[in-house]
């Protein structure tokens, strides 16, 4: 049994530093994040709020029971008509960021050049609408506050703050999706204060925190759908392969597989094997004791593809199993907490068999290039575009460490420019009477948006996510290098990249 001993993270990332250099600065820190993770047992680029029965996070009604809790969603015409957090004048909106600085100085971390320039890019996004005239006259006030995801109190206790205390929040904004889990429902569901946020989970989630809750991030059943249909059509399911999946014991995961994802297997003929792993990073041992005896199992069945319904920080104990049992079927990845995304993270070593070559399903604009190239060439879309514009007139150098003075496509910066101004563009909609109502009937009309993380977002009385269209996507190891990753302006290969397999398709729906 010694292939199954517990594996040192450190020592395979010391062997992949030469490669790991090389790949772009939000790829390496969210690496590190994942490796801290299995070190320390936590961290904040990994972390969610414990299950709803912890102590701290009150029950809000949510997902608390496996068994499913299918709600239908409060039209925005029951939404209440308090101005809160609204004055003649000024609009209070919160920005919610964590605080990385000190587990990065504790453990060493270097902090990703844009993680620090949140704050930055918020205040300068909004001044840019302040500038234009504001909202119908009203100037934006920002309400900036960093907090601690490891505290669920401190985050309830902050929730409260927004929603019955001092200063009012008219609105919660939350560009890179940090606040997530029962705190938005505290938000939403409770404080029946509008909010906008980037994580997202299953259709549940935001019928509870309706008519208030709205995502950027796409509703992660029709992600599963979108999954299923891919899969199929490229027999990856189906036919004589024997599937897997292997779920989390969170709530959310556990419903997004009883509601969602095992309808739509049987609908398609299929019955998988389920591998069930804990999931709270305080639990890190069970998991670590647990993912193996998963592998081993998927292994014994003869399961040939796997779809992954997991958080990252349990990922990535799942391909250190694989990996020391040599067995690697095809996982079918997706946006469903980022998989597709952080796996990039993990090459090319330790985990180049596991991952190299593996295909994911995305509503992002994974596989271009952070430079302002023609889109038609990999360059920025017409969102990112425009943020970079903004702010590359604000700060024309290159920052201290960075290669050059482009933002990341898929980084801080554009998600907090994305996330403020469709805050602005909804309550600009909603007319000079402002308030919950108004603001929450323009969400729902907001439509064609150019999106930074995805193309397009748009939205309506019903769907509450903004993404229409997903991509499918190959991870690829650069070596040699090769035409399949973009080359940057620089002339330095990418180590690692997604390549387009399937362009851009509507999502399914239904």
């Amino acid at each position: 049994m010694s292939g199954l001993s517990r594996w040192n993270p450190v020592a395979g990332l010391a062997r992949s530093w030469g490669h790991f250099v090389r790949r772009p600065r939000s790829t390496q820190i969210r690496t590190l994040a994942i490796v801290g993770t299995v070190l320390i047992g936590t961290v904040a680029w990994v972390v969610t709020a414990p299950p709803s029965s912890s102590t701290g996070a009150a029950p809000t009604g949510g997902l608390s029971a496996t068994g499913g809790t299918a709600t239908s969603a409060v039209p925005v015409s029951q939404a209440s008509t308090s101005t809160r957090g609204v004055t003649k004048d000024s609009i209070n909106v919160v920005f919610p960021i964590v605080s990385l600085s000190s587990l990065a100085g504790k453990e060493g971390f270097a902090s990703d050049i844009e993680f620090g320039e949140q704050e930055k890019a918020i205040r300068l996004y909004v001044k840019e609408i302040n500038d234009a005239g504001g909202i119908n006259g009203r100037m934006i006030n920002p309400i900036i506050t960093t907090f601690d995801p490891l505290s669920p109190s401190s985050m309830r206790s902050l929730c409260k703050t927004w929603t019955e205390g001092s200063p009012a929040a008219f609105a919660v904004v939350d560009g890179l999706g940090d606040w997530r889990d029962d705190n938005q429902l505290c938000i939403t569901q409770e404080g029946h204060t509008p909010f906008i946020g980037q994580w997202s989970t299953v259709t549940n989630w935001t019928n509870l925190g309706s008519p208030y809750l709205w995502w950027t991030g796409p509703d992660q059943a029709v992600i599963l759908k979108a999954v299923v249909n891919w899969g199929l059509s490229t027999k990856l399911l189906g036919g004589n392969r024997k599937v897997g999946v292997v779920v989390g014991d969170r709530a959310s995961d556990q419903v997004a597989l009883n509601d969602y994802l095992l309808p739509d297997l049987r609908r398609a003929g299929i019955t998988p094997v389920i591998e069930t792993i804990a999931t709270d990073p305080s639990a890190t041992a069970t998991t670590d004791a647990e993912a193996p005896l998963a592998i081993q199992q998927l292994r014994t069945d003869g399961v040939t593809t796997v779809i992954p319904l997991i958080q990252f920080n349990v990922f990535y104990p799942l391909l250190q199993a694989q990996t020391a049992q040599n067995y690697f079927p095809r996982l079918l990845l997706s946006d469903y907490e980022a998989t597709i995304q952080g796996s990039l993270g993990l090459l090319p070593l330790p985990y180049a068999k596991a991952l190299d070559g593996q295909e994911g399903l995305t509503t992002m604009t994974l596989g271009g290039i952070d430079d302002d190239r023609p889109q038609s060439q990999g360059g920025y879309d017409p969102g990112v575009r425009s943020c970079f514009t903004t702010w590359h007139k604000a700060y024309p150098q290159i920052p201290p460490g960075n290669q050059s003075f482009y933002i990341e496509e898929q980084g801080p910066v554009i998600s907090w420019c994305q996330a403020v101004r469709l805050f602005a563009t909804a309550a600009q909609a909603a007319g000079p009477t402002l308030n919950r109502r108004t603001f929450v009937t323009a969400m729902s009309k907001v439509t064609g948006f150019p999106g930074t993380f995805s193309p397009i977002l748009s939205y309506g009385p019903t769907k509450h996510y903004g993404p229409t269209d997903y991509q499918v996507v190959r991870l690829h190891i650069n070596s040699p290098p090769s035409a399949q990753c973009k080359l940057p302006k620089n002339h330095v290969p990418q180590g690692t990249c997604w390549v387009t397999v399937q362009p851009f398709a509507p999502l399914p729906t239904g």
